[in-house]
């Protein structure tokens, strides 16, 4: 009943970055839909395909870190939609490569400017949720990540079969233009929104009602990186995301692979498959926001319900160890393992991109997500040069492809409940920091 009363603008805002993210997803996802013909064309392997791999998450890396601070520092409206432009702008510029050597270019021209998306999202979060709502709308902007995983193998296929290859990046990487108008005209901060009652911007900011005096101090304040990685909590949801982001990056860029090598899916074939697992992720993302929610609102500690939470979803990932065991009983076993995974990793993401918040001040948020992600991107490369590269040319030369996914697939069951348990030892229950 109070949120009828307080009014529901912030719930605009949050549709706004679910779009975005959405995109972001799309037009990352649209390579790993293309691999066969892309590897036919320009004489790919395994290898040549984790370095174009590796060359974006680097830039990615690269660009988190200097995306949080620039956004920090220019604020949510224009580091948005500078990011969103010069994203589309990359995915677009797909289409005019001509080798190896210019996709790793281009995807890396993709990683640095997409990297702007996640902490500018969590910071609008921030600015526009008070903490009992934030999980569940970072649940939902989140699952634009899957969406955009799910038009991809929906739409990318049927389009490079029809109009070829590079079309499939000029329409795709189009549509973030149309997001950039939107941005422009409905988003500002909820002080100055026409469209914000008083009701809901003081229910906004209802938790600086009880904040501490320290807390009011640090909010004030500008906190630097060197300043930051002096805290226990930077250091956990360092780790977390270190852990357990490469994850989601072998789902995105190895999942059609996968089906392929696994079992003989061609072309279009791959689309129902890949789209089943993301659907999966989409519900994951906004359960996962909303669990924690729930508990929030009977009474349970800020720290417990996203603590409790979080367990939770890391257990539902353990079972796609057995992924190809089931999968050699029936490919849609496998779908569903794998989907449930990922349906629990979203979960996750939900929450521990809020702990930041639950955490740190609004001004320092998009440096601290931006830290993060780097190290969540540098997991990704890492489990790319040291696993995936070698791991997969050197059985796949010997035809047998499957053991690497066993080890891949034991790596992914494994990856979060020891991230949960060195993100419980550093900060059993996550306060805030105070200088």
């Amino acid at each position: 009943m109070r949120e009828a009363k307080v009014g529901n603008y912030r719930w605009v805002i949050c549709s706004l970055v679910f779009f975005a993210t959405t995109i972001n997803y799309l037009d990352r996802a649209v390579i790993s839909l293309l691999k066969s013909p892309l590897t036919d064309e320009f004489k790919w392997n395994d290898g040549d395909y984790a370095n174009i791999e590796i060359a974006f998450k680097i830039a990615y890396s690269l660009g988190l870190l200097a995306a949080g601070s620039i956004i920090d520092k220019v604020g949510t409206k224009l580091g948005y939609f500078l990011s969103t432009f010069f994203w589309s702008v990359a995915a677009v510029c797909h289409a005019f490569v001509t080798s190896t050597f210019g996709f790793g270019v281009v995807r890396s021209a993709l990683g640095i400017s997409e990297a702007g998306n996640f902490p500018a999202a969590i910071k609008t979060v921030a600015e526009w949720f008070p903490k009992k709502e934030r999980a569940f709308a970072t649940g939902i902007f989140n699952s634009g990540s899957n969406i955009g995983a799910i038009v991809a193998p929906l739409t990318v296929p049927y389009i490079a079969v029809a109009w070829g290859w590079r079309w499939a990046f000029v329409i795709t990487g189009s549509i973030g233009f149309i997001w950039l108008v939107l941005w422009f005209f409905f988003y500002q901060t909820p002080s100055k929104h026409k469209y914000v009652t008083k009701a809901e911007l003081d229910y906004i900011n209802s938790d600086q009602e009880t904040a501490t005096p320290d807390e009011k101090l640090i909010e004030g304040e500008k906190i630097s990186w060197g300043k930051l990685l002096t805290f226990k909590q930077t250091w956990a949801f360092v780790i977390g995301k270190f852990l357990t982001d490469p994850i989601w990056w072998f789902y995105l860029f190895w999942l059609p692979d996968f089906l392929q090598s696994q079992y003989g899916l061609k072309g279009t074939d791959v689309a129902f498959p890949v789209a089943a697992v993301y659907t999966m992720s989409t519900v994951g993302s906004v359960f996962g926001g909303w669990l924690p929610m729930r508990l929030i609102r009977n009474n349970w500690a800020v720290f417990k319900a996203r603590k409790t939470s979080m367990f939770i979803y890391a257990l539902f990932v353990i079972p796609i160890v057995f992924a190809q065991v089931l999968g050699g009983i029936n490919m849609w076993l496998a779908v569903l393992v794998i989907g449930i995974a990922a349906s629990a990793h979203q979960a996750w993401s939900a929450n521990i991109f809020t702990t930041v918040s639950d955490m740190f001040p609004k001004k320092s948020i998009g440096s601290v997500t931006g830290i993060g992600g780097m190290f969540g991107s540098i997991g990704g490369v890492f489990l790319s040069m040291a696993v995936q590269k070698n791991l997969f040319v050197h059985y796949r030369a010997i035809h047998k492809i499957e053991i690497a996914y066993y080890i891949m697939f034991f790596v992914c069951g494994s990856a979060y409940i020891l991230a949960w348990l060195i993100m419980h030892a550093l900060v059993p229950k996550m306060k805030p920091i105070k200088l």
